[in-house]
């Protein structure tokens, strides 16, 4: 399976689950998606290098959901410019993603407070630092 993904250096495994009843899942992911010809390809690979004979399996070769939270820094950088819901132990985050590292991610987002002086509220810029090791999920707000 890893020389199936290596012929696409945009493609990265996800996840690789051995279940019951010798079913086998695969989740890949791309940096600019994964198209359904990709999936076929590395399925067919998988399946080759296996003997049905010997034992007989399930396969899936899939792709995360839209609603799946992200778990690898490679999302958060394909998901750059995109609105974020990101929980940790200090609260709840949803800005738009503007910067990813190694260690870190960035959001920003409008809000209206207060006027400094005088009655009323203004728009404001904020932005927030979030270290990767302190998020415990992050979601792409699906926007229709």
């Amino acid at each position: 399976m890893d020389e199936a993904i290596a012929e696409n250096a945009s493609l990265f495994l996800l996840d690789l689950n051995f279940g019951p009843e010798n079913s086998i899942k695969v989740v890949v992911d791309g940096d600019s998606g994964v198209p359904l010809s990709e999936c076929i390809r590395i399925s067919r690979n998988v399946e080759h290098n296996l003997d049905r004979e010997a034992e007989d399996f399930s396969l899936e070769v899939t792709t995360p959901g839209a609603t799946e939270p992200i778990i690898d820094l490679r999302q958060y950088k394909k998901n750059v410019g995109r609105i974020l819901m990101v929980k940790t132990a200090e609260g709840n985050f949803e800005g738009k993603l503007v910067e990813v590292n190694e260690k870190e991610i960035s959001l920003n987002w409008k809000a209206r407070e207060p006027k400094p002086v005088g009655n009323g509220k203004i728009t404001v810029e904020k932005q927030q630092t979030i270290p990767l090791s302190e998020i415990k999920q992050a979601k792409v707000k699906i926007i229709f």
